[in-house]
């Protein structure tokens, strides 16, 4: 294990703390005037490196972890910015496949914290958490240095704060209607926040999209003179069987074909995600990406992929299964993974929101594929209160399904030990998933000390 130096981790805890003064990632003001300044007396970092962007509903980080496993599997050195993080801010920057330590954070934060106090000085509206946090990975990137930068969007695309990056590459994940309070819920129009992050001259991988979707990206596309490359059309997944600790693949990429595609999670979802990343990667190689990569090391990169939170097994006997699912479509996809992939003979799921969320949505989601509901709260201010979530369940569920639990330990406890109520002589494969935020699963594997990733 490695050790973390205290001094270090608590003085990093202080920067989130100020961090946390800002305007969090849930609020926006749709403007890049704070970072384009930022980055301007940053001597303009993300212009120092190529970008592969990615934006979409769900699945972003997925698609990121893949692409930089990818990428740093043929021999490049790879910067990653992701959001929102699990456990630790750390997380978030990602140098050379590995979370920046407590120590490099303090120091961009450091590096930049003068700059952000002269942005904040003129204008109307302080910089916000995520804005920092933009301009500390792009700075990190630049002086690493790395050879690409894989930035995953936070919210929407054109008004993102990752959006003064010029990418090479932009991958769309699928597109689906979640944070209304910003975007709305016209997916047409959330698509056309989401193409923002699309630039001239640049080569797009979309995956596969409602046609009103589609209709929109490929328009931006047209736009400013970006190559298209579709999921179904020029790329996509041609076979997938379900093996031991995930999935083996078949997948068709931009140049060639990849066949014994071994990948360590699980869900079908994520074999989409997986080509996706591909395609990205074969796109940054070439020309529209009209060029295949080795074969062999694709295989190795995809064997090492690792999604925390992402329907990760942090128990056995019973099961408990981690799963980040914040919004119906990511319910939905959850819920079929559990059905296709886990032969649970009893299911329980400890459920927690943030107050912003389709709740409801997201219970009908998971309603068919488990046996009862623990309903609970993590220590997110955005948190949804217990007893509301529970009103909200009781109406999809039912009384005799929903169990109420306001901390999540308790509520761990309680879902573990119902888990375990098999009836004697039946198979006694039982198991827990843990669902609804970022933040509750976050909470969850500390409780089950796991390390950030």
């Amino acid at each position: 294990m490695v050790q973390i130096d205290t001094d270090a981790l608590a003085a990093l805890r202080a920067v989130e703390t100020e961090l946390g003064r800002r305007w969090p990632e849930s609020r926006i003001e749709p403007s890049l005037n704070r970072i384009a300044a930022l980055v301007d007396l940053l001597g303009m970092p993300q212009r120092s490196y190529p970008v592969l962007h990615i934006a979409g509903t769900n699945g972003k980080t997925s698609v990121a972890r893949m692409l930089d496993a990818l990428l740093r599997g043929i021999g490049l050195r790879v910067g990653r910015y992701t959001s929102p993080h699990l456990q630790r801010v750390t997380e978030r920057i990602s140098l050379y496949g590995a979370p920046i330590g407590p120590e490099r954070c303090l120091e961009a934060y450091q590096d930049i914290e003068r700059y952000v106090a002269m942005v904040d000085a003129g204008s109307q509206v302080p910089m916000s958490t995520f804005e920092v946090l933009t301009g500390m990975a792009f700075a990190t990137f630049a002086e690493a240095p790395v050879d690409v930068a894989v930035v995953e969007a936070g919210l929407g695309g054109s008004w993102d704060a990752t959006n003064v990056a010029d990418a090479t590459v932009a991958a769309i994940t699928p597109v689906a209607v979640d944070h209304v309070n910003y975007l709305g819920s016209d997916i047409a129009g959330i698509a056309a926040e989401k193409a923002g992050i699309i630039k001239p001259g640049s080569v797009v991988v979309l995956a596969a999209q409602p046609p009103e979707v589609t209709r929109v990206i490929t328009a931006r596309s047209v736009e400013v003179g970006a190559t298209v490359a579709r999921e179904g059309v020029e790329f996509g997944v041609l076979h997938r069987d379900i093996a031991a600790g995930g999935q083996r693949l078949r997948l068709q990429g931009l140049g060639g074909l990849y066949d014994e595609i071994f990948l360590p999670l699980h869900g079908e979802h994520q074999s989409r995600n997986a080509v996706l990343a591909l395609a990205a990667a074969e796109a940054f190689f070439g020309a529209a990406g009209r060029r295949s990569l080795d074969v062999d090391a694709v295989r190795d990169a995809f064997a090492t992929v690792t999604a925390p939170g992402r329907l990760e097994r942090v128990r056995a006997a019973p099961s408990v299964l981690l799963d980040g699912a914040h919004n119906p479509h990511g319910a939905r996809a959850l819920a079929a993974a559990l059905r296709e992939e886990f032969a649970f003979r009893r299911l329980l799921a400890v459920v927690g929101v943030m107050r912003d969320k389709d709740v409801a949505g997201i219970l009908a989601e998971l309603a068919p594929v488990v046996d009862g509901v623990v309903v609970t709260a993590s220590s997110s201010r955005r948190a949804m209160d217990v007893d509301e979530l529970a009103a909200v369940a009781r109406e999809v569920v039912g009384e005799q399904r929903l169990r109420v639990e306001p901390r999540l330990p308790e509520a761990i406890e309680a879902a573990v030990a119902s888990a375990e109520e098999v009836a004697p002589g039946q198979d006694r494969s039982s198991g827990v998933v843990i669902t609804g935020s970022v933040a509750m699963v976050g909470e969850a594997r500390t409780l089950f000390g796991r390390q950030p990733q």
